[in-house]
């Protein structure tokens, strides 16, 4: 049966984007995948070539700058993907009065707040690679009316490099392993993540009526980098031998960096369940799920 809708996703080498393509024909989805080095996002005249020659009725963008550190010696680059990018796509989505679904971080947050961050809490980032998002938000709202800007965080995959797949070689190298235990967050799986948009992407495609703004998608529960290195390391004892005996925890200050970090990157994702029905799943259920795929394929991704 033919594809009812074509979408354009930018991003498509990257973690939620392999995802995008690789789901997006059991949805009813013809997924045109975009991503260097044949397509350069910041690049105004070949993102306008682009959306220009495809039939997309909808563009995701799934791309990013997301070397957090290195955004601090590289301000120029982050921006350019994260603000001029998504900026030149809202505008070519307006032209074309079709919608974007733009995805977006928790790093737009200082992580001062106690509690979950909800959609209208103000941002504050705390560095570039936060401050480059927030303004790609921005450039999205200004341009385009029919938006949906998802922010996600601590996301991880089959595809790409992530925190768990770095645990899983630290813990074939060390017998101890330190990981930071005072900042807390939302493990999402790039997996889940992806079907969310689909079906949210189903619901634009059904002309139902559409609550176009800001939403939070994350796996659900909070937990600490070091408490989630910890559940990594039990499920892949399960599967595997590792060198690993010890998850040590230990404190930001233990383990400076070039770009700070929010200390709570909590997210509240009740108006994405009250707007489009999507609910969110346990963030361990999930993990368990992408590593039992993950270590059972190793070796043939």
């Amino acid at each position: 049966m033919k594809s009812t809708l074509q979408c354009l996703v930018v991003g498509s080498n990257g973690q939620l984007g392999w995802e995008l393509c690789q789901r997006g024909e059991r949805h009813g989805f013809e997924v045109v995948g975009l991503d260097l080095p044949e397509f350069d996002l910041t690049d105004a005249s070949e993102a306008k070539k682009a959306v220009s020659q495809s039939d997309a009725l909808l563009v995701i963008n799934a791309s990013a700058y997301t070397a957090v550190d290195k955004a601090e010696s590289e301000p120029d680059a982050a921006f350019a993907v994260n603000r001029d990018g998504p900026a030149h796509l809202a505008s070519l989505c307006h032209e074309r009065e079709i919608p974007l679904i733009h995805i977006s971080t928790d790093y737009v947050f200082d992580g001062m707040k106690k509690g979950l961050y909800k959609e209208t809490d103000p941002v504050s980032p705390l560095g570039v690679y936060g401050r480059s998002k927030a303004e790609g938000e921005s450039a999205v709202r200004e341009r385009l009316d029919e938006h949906l800007i998802i922010r996600t965080a601590w996301l991880y995959g089959i595809n790409g490099n992530n925190f768990v797949k770095t645990m899983l070689r630290l813990g074939r190298e060390r017998e101890t392993v330190q990981v930071v235990a005072d900042q807390y967050g939302c493990p999402t799986n790039a997996a889940d993540l992806a079907e969310a948009i689909f079906n949210i992407a189903s619901q634009i495609h059904a002309g139902r009526a559409t609550a176009w703004g800001t939403y939070h998608y994350c796996g659900r529960g909070v937990t600490t980098w070091h408490g989630f290195a910890e559940a990594i390391f039990d499920e892949a004892k399960k599967h595997d031998s590792f060198r690993v005996k010890t998850v040590a925890p230990i404190t930001t200050d233990q383990y400076p960096t070039p770009a700070r970090r929010p200390a709570n990157s909590a997210l509240d994702c009740s108006l994405i369940e009250e707007q489009f029905g999507i609910h969110t799943r346990p963030w361990h259920e999930s993990l368990v799920r992408m590593m039992s795929l993950l270590l059972s394929n190793e070796g043939k991704l």
